[in-house]
């Protein structure tokens, strides 16, 4: 795909733009439509339409895969660990009231900002290990095969 000039210079505008607007999403899902799994997606299809458009390595340079399989560990426990904090403070799971005890609603905002981030993180890092995994096998069938 060398030679397709146009592609590889609008990908390039577009991969910000949709990180940019991914960014959007996560930090105001809380107040409007989106949230972390939103934006999740959105920032692992900038990963992914770049590898798309350059190749596996181009992409794999910019995010190793070693990075993308530690996002997933490292989203799962900032989830949990927001529950965690709350529960051994004596308060329910998820009670995030335990982030600011004399003031709940900032807690309640603390605590879904943490959550939705965990989520968004594990989504991203979710969706570009696939990419890798399915992108990085080798084919059986040539293509003259078909």
């Amino acid at each position: 795909m060398r030679h397709h000039l146009i592609l590889r210079v609008i990908t390039k505008l577009l991969v910000g733009a949709m990180m940019l607007f991914a960014f959007y999403v996560q930090f105001h899902g809380d107040y409007s439509p989106g949230g972390g799994f939103q934006a999740g997606v959105i920032m692992a299809v900038a990963f992914i339409i770049y590898g798309i458009v350059f190749d596996l390595d181009h992409v794999q340079r910019v995010l190793p895969p070693w990075i993308a399989h530690k996002m997933l560990a490292i989203g799962v426990l900032l989830y949990s660990g927001t529950g965690i904090v709350s529960f051994f403070q004596g308060l329910n799971f998820l009670d995030y009231t335990a982030f600011s005890p004399h003031h709940p609603v900032h807690g309640q905002h603390y605590g879904i900002f943490a959550v939705e981030l965990g989520v968004g993180i594990t989504v991203t890092g979710v969706m570009v290990s696939i990419y890798y995994a399915f992108a990085g096998r080798t084919s059986e069938i040539r293509d003259e095969d078909w």
